[in-house]
């Protein structure tokens, strides 16, 4: 047994002592690791028209459409259309024309991404919460998009305990109406999930086989962050690639060893998308580029 899985065996095992026996187990995958290469509309959340409430510069303003040609252009087999940069209110008709223009460039639609918060009691925040991820699901059907990144969100005074059980129950709510649409709902380590074990206690515990892990590279900041990347990557239905990483107690972010991450993706013969996600200082107009083609010659 190998020091990533007595660590996480060590911390993990008595958190899940009572999760049931048809819990999530990590995904088996014939054949070899596959890992195509996607960018998220996230890398460029300043620029885009909708979404902002400070408009971008008119010569640099883009739209989903636009991203996804910028997908195009740079050699991307996926791109993510993350929801905040949707119009308002989009109409089926805006969402089966975004389709469109994504198989006529030859972009598959990766998935998307929510922002939600299923830390909250029974009540009409929580109703709102699981109706808009809802709402989501069935326009990701309409869009294409096979997956939707989602939060367990932060609880605000309430314990742990009773905030993992609302999660718990508002995820396995919805991984059972995404299921209903064909599409995978991934709990991101976000917010307060701080490392693996928190993350796979909560994953485990539902019981769906339509909810993984959407595995943000960058958002493990504990000592050893590599660590938890490993230990979560059997699990993933999603990989947020980010080219920095923040370790516990550090001042600064690092730059992250692309290859050491896609390694450990390898090594859990991960097969799907490595989605750039970009959120490091420079301007994503010249950075991003560069990094798709180092990690195209990484994924290759």
């Amino acid at each position: 047994m190998n020091l990533a899985r007595r660590q996480f065996l060590s911390i993990a095992l008595p958190a899940m002592a009572a999760a049931s026996i048809h819990a999530a187990e990590p995904f088996a995958r014939k054949g070899a690791a596959r890992l195509r290469l996607g960018l998220a509309a996230y890398s460029f959340r300043s620029f885009f028209k909708d979404g902002n409430a400070k408009a971008p510069p008119a010569d640099r303003a883009m739209d989903l459409f636009g991203f996804i040609d910028f997908c195009a252009d740079n050699g991307c087999d996926g791109a993510e259309l993350t929801s905040y940069y949707f119009p308002k209110d989009p109409t089926n008709e805006f969402l089966i024309k975004l389709r469109r223009h994504a198989f006529l460039r030859g972009i598959a639609i990766s998935g998307s991404a929510v922002g939600n918060n299923f830390t909250h009691p029974k009540g009409e925040e929580r109703t709102r919460q699981i109706a808009s991820v809802k709402q989501w699901i069935e326009r990701a059907a309409i869009f294409g998009a096979p997956h939707i990144r989602v939060f367990a969100g932060v609880a605000k005074g309430i314990t742990e305990v009773e905030a993992d059980r609302h999660i718990i129950s508002a995820l396995e709510e919805c991984a059972e109406y995404a299921g209903k649409h064909g599409i995978f709902l991934g709990l991101e380590n976000h917010d307060s999930i701080g490392n693996a074990p928190k993350l796979l206690t909560l994953v485990r515990a539902i019981k769906s086989p339509w909810l993984g892990v959407n595995l943000d590279t960058g958002n493990f900041h504990t000592e050893d962050p590599y660590a938890d990347i490993a230990l979560a990557a059997p699990f993933a239905v999603n990989v947020q690639l980010k080219v920095e990483l923040r370790r516990r107690g550090a001042k600064a972010a690092e730059p992250a060893d692309l290859p050491r991450k896609i390694k450990l993706l390898r090594d859990a013969n991960y097969q799907g998308y490595v989605t750039l996600e970009y959120e490091a200082a420079q301007d994503p107009f010249i950075a991003v580029p560069t990094h798709l083609k180092r990690m195209r010659e990484l994924l290759a």
